[in-house]
């Protein structure tokens, strides 16, 4: 009895340690070395920061604001950017790309 539940138990532990500690960590590298490169882009001057945006954004006329806020446009462009800018970053992964 004690022998087929110490199996199970171990399969489960193995299953554990193989796929999800590994996923994990692997994903964790990946995502923390993507974080950290785009904030070396960023001080280098290679990316744009964040005012930059905001005032290329300064010249809109309010009639035109009125539009953007309604379909919510100010928050939108910056997830756009920062999409654009994580995808490239992750196509120069070796691993991934």
């Amino acid at each position: 009895m004690f022998g087929i539940v110490l199996s199970a138990l171990n399969a489960v532990f193995a299953f554990v340690l193989r796929s999800v500690i590994v996923k994990f960590a692997t994903f964790f590298a990946l995502f923390f070395i993507t974080t950290e490169f785009v904030g070396v882009l960023v001080s280098a001057g290679i990316l744009p920061k964040a005012n930059a945006l905001g005032s290329a954004l300064g010249g809109i006329p309010a009639s035109v604001w009125y539009f953007l806020e309604l379909f919510n446009v100010s928050t939108g462009i910056p997830l756009i950017l920062s999409a654009y800018a994580t995808r490239f970053i992750i196509r120069r992964i070796p691993v991934i790309g």
